[in-house]
């Protein structure tokens, strides 16, 4: 029933494994690889400083997969002060972009330098400016990345962007146009990796990671589990804000749920 399924499908050792660890495989369906992919394409590796845009599921997942990279350390930046939570109970330094201050001199204060070796935008076309009430500013993310990356250093980008937002605050932003510093970036001789994942290359590894106890991508991004009929319920505190990534499950296999 499902097209491509003899391509898409990724098989698993064994069944009984896979089950009692299916609800951390099931992030290998999206939000996992594309982090991972995120981290990855940033170029981060031993000994990596990296700053991560946006706590929400797949920069949960990046900042995980830095971990496993092997980052020294990994910092987290978002205005949602659940999701920063959530990006420290796992050992990432939460940067809340509420606060005074410019992005440079809280990376400094972890760090002691205002840069980072790998940057991961894991925000996209819907970003928001800095400060308490600020609103949206669709370049503030890929600025932020160039400005804090080194020189030389990959910026990672698994944040959506697209050629056309409807919704967008001005008429250049609706078509997919930003006012991004690309100059700055050209200066610093900075990589820039964006477009879709490619699951397929990460997610046998990722599985294996995962059926081994290396990867507990689950506990990391708050999966939770929750039935059909409260499907709808989830998808609106998903879009305000709440520090969970909600898994649906009908059949009641989780062995969780």
């Amino acid at each position: 029933m499902v097209p491509y399924a003899d391509f898409n499908l990724l098989p698993f050792p064994d069944r009984d494994q896979a089950l009692e660890k299916i609800l951390d495989l099931t992030m290998l369906s999206d939000i996992f690889p594309t982090g991972y992919h995120g981290a990855y394409s940033a170029g981060v590796t031993t000994g990596s400083t990296v700053y991560v845009a946006g706590a929400g599921p797949v920069g949960l997942a990046a900042a995980l997969s830095a971990q496993l990279l092997g980052a020294s350390v990994v910092m987290v930046g978002d205005t949602n002060p659940d999701r920063l939570k959530q990006a420290e109970s796992f050992g990432c330094v939460g940067i809340d972009l509420t606060t005074d201050g410019t992005l440079e001199e809280k990376i400094a204060a972890v760090t002691g330098e205002p840069e980072v070796d790998a940057a991961v935008d894991a925000v996209g076309f819907e970003a928001r400016g800095h400060g308490k009430d600020a609103g949206e500013a669709p370049a503030t993310v890929l600025n932020d990345c160039m400005g804090i990356a080194r020189a030389g250093a990959g910026i990672g980008i698994p944040g959506l962007y697209v050629t056309g937002d409807p919704g967008a605050v001005d008429d250049a932003a609706k078509e997919g146009t930003l006012g991004v510093r690309l100059g700055l970036g050209w200066t610093k001789s900075h990589r820039f990796v964006t477009g879709q994942c490619p699951v397929k290359q990460y997610n046998r590894q990722l599985m294996n990671l995962i059926l081994h106890d290396r990867a507990p991508i689950a506990k990391a991004v708050n999966a939770t589990t929750i039935s059909l009929d409260q499907a709808a319920d989830g998808y609106q505190q998903f879009d305000k804000g709440a520090a969970q990534k909600f898994v649906i499950d009908p059949h009641g296999m989780v062995p969780s749920a």
